[in-house]
């Protein structure tokens, strides 16, 4: 369980980023340091910022604005790339569109998933089957979120190597079987500002209600002139999480939660924009592989006598079932 933190700590990674040779990260002295706020953030409270990750801050700002200007384009444009079960649940959805928990959110949304192609994952993953639809405009919208979400994807990497260490594991421990071909996410997401004139969408100021992620590692990138994303400690508090120049906020997700036999629990997190300003937000979801089985790690379960705290799932068979019934399509 998470314990009473108040605050979110920050994480310099650069020395995860260099390259070491044929060293293991555990035989890198620089490392250590490192990896015990990894441990620490992950199990005080599931979240942390990340600096010196090697993203250029104009990458960093560009997804932003770019996904600003999309959302502010006539409605009648931006569904052109409509969400629907023909695109693998890829594409655009409205305000009020995107559920959780039976609520639906104040938010705006374009989902971005790895492209699947038909039988890639046989039945596993039909519903998911699909290809990413692109706007025309913004111009360059298309280039620019590709690099993105490719940067994200190595960083994303390099960051699960540390936290392999961390939980007593070789930093690959995260790659091959488990998360060696990683499946992605990548949700553009437009929050309204809240406004004195409530509606019934409005209620609270909610933009996206309480949740857990469903992957390993999730990294956001923020509007750095509004506070909005919140997580739950122990005590049921809502600590803020304000947008820290330079930084990406991570969490941990349900994946690494089982791989790790409960050490890591994810952190119940929510959007509430109380700021009369439109507020954006890019998160990239680094996942395991779709059809991975996921247990317990070994090195894990040493604590417990070589007991599994979790049964095995598989990760595609867990996020179809979130898929289907977060969307009103």
């Amino acid at each position: 369980m998470t314990t009473d933190f108040s605050a979110i700590p920050i994480i310099d990674v650069s020395t995860l980023l260099e390259e070491h040779g044929n060293l293991d990260l555990y035989e890198v002295q620089q490392v250590d340091e490192v990896v015990k706020l990894l441990d620490q953030a992950c199990k005080d409270a599931g979240f942390f910022y990340v600096k010196g990750h090697g993203v250029s801050d104009s990458l960093i700002k560009n997804a932003r604005e770019l996904t600003r200007r999309f959302f502010h384009l006539p409605l009648e444009e931006k569904v052109k790339i409509k969400l629907s079960r023909a695109t693998g649940f890829r594409g655009y959805q409205k305000l009020a569109e995107n559920i959780t928990e039976g609520r639906p959110d104040n938010h705006e949304a374009i989902d971005y998933y790895r492209e699947v192609t038909p039988g890639m994952y046989s039945d596993l993953g039909k519903v998911m089957e699909g290809t990413n639809p692109w706007p025309e405009q913004p111009k360059d919208f298309k280039e620019q979120m590709t690099e993105y979400s490719t940067k994200l994807k190595e960083l994303s990497r390099k960051i699960m190597r540390g936290i392999a260490v961390a939980l007593g594991g070789p930093d690959d421990a995260f790659e091959g079987d488990v998360a060696g071909n990683p499946f992605w996410v990548m949700r553009l997401i437009g929050y309204p500002g809240f406004s004195s004139k409530r509606d019934v969408m409005q209620e609270d100021g909610l933009g996206c209600g309480a949740h857990t992620d469903y992957g390993l590692l999730t990294l956001v990138n923020q509007d750095g002139d509004i506070t909005a994303l919140q997580v739950k400690n122990k005590s049921g508090e809502w600590i803020d999480v304000p947008p820290v120049e330079g930084t990406f906020v991570c969490n941990i997700g349900d994946m690494l939660k089982i791989l790790s036999n409960g050490k890591y629990q994810p952190t119940i997190h929510r959007v509430l924009n109380s700021s009369p300003k439109y507020r954006t937000s890019v998160a990239f979801f680094y996942e395991t592989n779709f059809d991975a089985p996921i247990e317990p790690m070994a090195f894990c379960k040493e604590k417990t006598g070589g007991m599994s705290q979790y049964g095995k799932v598989i990760y595609g068979e867990h996020l179809v079932s979130k898929v289907l019934n977060n969307f009103v399509v």
